[in-house]
């Protein structure tokens, strides 16, 4: 019987450079639904230790209060699409700087429960970042071992939650993600699975 394979003989087994390739697709910035709000996020994975950066919201904010998620949010008018807009919400919420050039993929959109949005989640996979800076829209930057999390996935059994979509959660360290982010790491870890590394 084949021992199964750690979060820690994952990252023996994969660099940036196969993660790349894995999470590579063509990109498609926009949206073609007129009924529902358009927004964007973008998923950074970088370093030898495949981390991805997620934020907590502030508890003072109107819509996902202290919620886990993705830099990112509602596209602008002044924005040409929506990896445009994943690009600048992260360098307004976290001081981050990626170029069009470093987006290796995108993952297919996901709706919001309660806010109206469908949101394209674009992948960045990086060797390094710089020190990172959040803004008031962010309360804590996490830096979180990717596998390590990715195992940690299971089915969200709140009713509530699963009243309109498929619901998943995952937990990092006494941090619960759930919602759209969860959805978005589960196609990651479907991803990561079809190809044995979880």
């Amino acid at each position: 019987m084949n021992k199964p394979i750690s979060w820690t003989d994952s990252i023996d087994l994969m660099n940036s450079e196969k993660i790349k390739k894995l999470l590579s697709t063509d990109i498609e910035p926009h949206l073609e639904s007129t009924n529902t709000k358009h927004a964007a996020v973008l998923i950074v994975i970088y370093g030898e230790e495949l981390k991805i950066i997620m934020t907590k919201k502030p508890l003072t904010m109107q819509q996902h209060a202290g919620e886990i998620s993705f830099p990112g949010g509602k596209i602008d008018s002044e924005d040409q699409d929506l990896l445009e807009t994943a690009i600048r919400e992260t360098r307004e919420e976290i001081g981050l700087d990626i170029f069009r050039e470093s987006i290796v993929g995108q993952l297919s959109p996901v709706q919001t429960r309660n806010s109206g949005f469908t949101i394209i989640p674009f992948i960045a996979v990086l060797n390094e970042i710089e020190s990172l800076q959040p803004n008031s829209e962010v309360d804590e930057i996490l830096h979180i071992p990717i596998f390590q999390l990715l195992e940690t996935l299971k089915e969200d059994d709140n009713p509530e939650h699963r009243s309109l979509f498929e619901a998943y959660q995952l937990t990092f360290e006494n941090k619960l993600i759930w919602g759209a982010s969860a959805r978005m790491l589960k196609q990651i870890a479907d991803i990561f699975e079809q190809n044995k590394l979880i």
